[in-house]
């Protein structure tokens, strides 16, 4: 069965985001000024081919885990569907 797996890898609370930063500035600079803190990740999109979604869900960790995020500087997050 095919899972999709959407996930979302964001800088670390604690760690500074020198795109969002440079992203705030810009929208001040057009006037956006209604904006607060702005932080940049990525989203990543895996079709898994698993026999359930726990199966799914394994792969997708390891992945996170081990490619997808560098956990020293990133969490991760992410929702299954099929």
């Amino acid at each position: 069965m095919t899972y999709i797996a959407e996930i979302n890898v964001m800088p670390q609370k604690e760690i500074l985001d020198p795109q969002g930063k440079a992203v705030k500035l810009g929208l001040h600079n057009l006037h956006i000024d209604n904006v607060g803190d702005v932080r940049i990740g990525k989203h990543i999109r895996l079709e898994v081919e698993a026999e359930s979604e726990s199966a799914a869900r394994e792969t997708v960790e390891a992945a996170c885990k081990q490619l997808l995020a560098n956990l020293i500087m990133e969490s991760y997050e992410y929702t299954i569907h099929q």
